[in-house]
C-alpha cells in the first residue's frame, strides 16, 4: 500500500529568483518524493517589514553578490533566471502586490493552473503568463477584475500572516508537516536537509528523472 503523501507548502514571491529556483526544484521532486505540494502566493515585502528584514538586493555588496550568484544558480539548476536590467525599479517602485494578488485569485479560482502562471510569471512576461499556461482570454480578464477585491487582499494578507507565524523573514519558506512536527526550511539551497527530514534521496537540484528530459 502506498503511503499517503507527506505535505510540503511552499511560499513564495514572483519577485524573489531564490523562490522560483526553490519552485522549481520542488516540482521536480513531488512525484520522487511522494510529497503534496502546497504552492503559497505571500507578498516578501509585508514577510520582510514584519520581520526587520529588508532586501539584499538594496545593500550594495549583497546586489553584485546575488546577481553573480543568480546566473550560476540558473545555470546549475536549469532554469532561465535572468538578472532583469530594471530589478531596482521594480523592488523600489512596482514591487509584487499586483501580481501576487493575480495568482492568488488563480489559486481561488483556477487551482490547478497555478504551477504554470507562477512559472510564467517569472518569466516577467505577465502579458502573456496566463495564456501560455492554457488559460483563455476572458479568465485571464477575469482574474485581473478580482484582485482588488477583498476576497483576494484577504486571502494573500492571510497566506503572508501564515509565512510570517513559521517564521519567516524573507522567502521562499519551504514548511515540512512530518509526523506531527512543523519544519520551516529557508532558502533554495536547503533540499539536500529536506530530503533528509523526509528519508528520502537528494539527487541533485537535476534529477535524472528530469533530466533525461531535458
Amino acid at each position: 500500500m502506498t503511503p499517503a503523501p507527506r505535505t510540503l507548502e511552499l511560499f513564495y514571491d514572483v519577485l524573489s529568483p531564490y523562490s522560483w529556483l526553490g519552485f522549481e526544484v520542488l516540482c521536480r521532486y513531488k512525484k520522487l518524493w511522494n510529497i503534496n505540494l502546497q504552492l503559497r502566493p505571500s507578498l516578501i515585502a509585508a514577510i520582510m517589514k514584519d520581520s526587520g528584514n529588508q532586501p539584499p538586493a538594496l545593500l550594495p555588496r549583497k546586489a553584485q553578490y546575488l546577481q553573480n550568484d543568480i546566473r550560476l544558480l540558473g545555470q546549475q539548476i536549469q532554469v532561465p533566471i535572468q538578472f532583469p536590467k530594471d530589478f531596482f525599479s521594480v523592488i523600489l517602485e512596482k514591487g509584487s502586490l499586483s501580481a501576487m494578488r493575480f495568482l492568488t485569485a488563480v489559486n481561488l479560482e483556477h487551482p490547478k493552473m497555478l504551477e504554470k502562471v507562477s512559472r510564467e510569471l517569472w518569466m516577467r512576461v505577465w502579458s502573456r503568463a496566463a495564456e501560455k499556461a492554457g488559460m483563455s482570454t476572458e479568465q485571464a480578464q477575469g482574474l485581473l477584475e478580482k484582485i482588488s477585491t477583498p476576497k483576494v487582499k484577504n486571502e494573500l494578507r492571510d497566506t503572508t500572516n501564515a509565512a510570517c507565524k513559521y517564521g519567516a523573514f524573507g522567502l521562499p519558506v519551504t514548511v515540512a508537516h512530518l509526523d506531527g512536527q512543523t519544519h520551516m526550511l529557508f532558502g533554495s539551497d536547503r533540499m539536500e536537509l529536506l530530503a533528509h527530514l523526509l528519508g528520502e534521496k537528494w539527487m541533485g537540484p537535476v534529477p535524472p528523472a528530469i533530466n533525461a528530459k531535458i
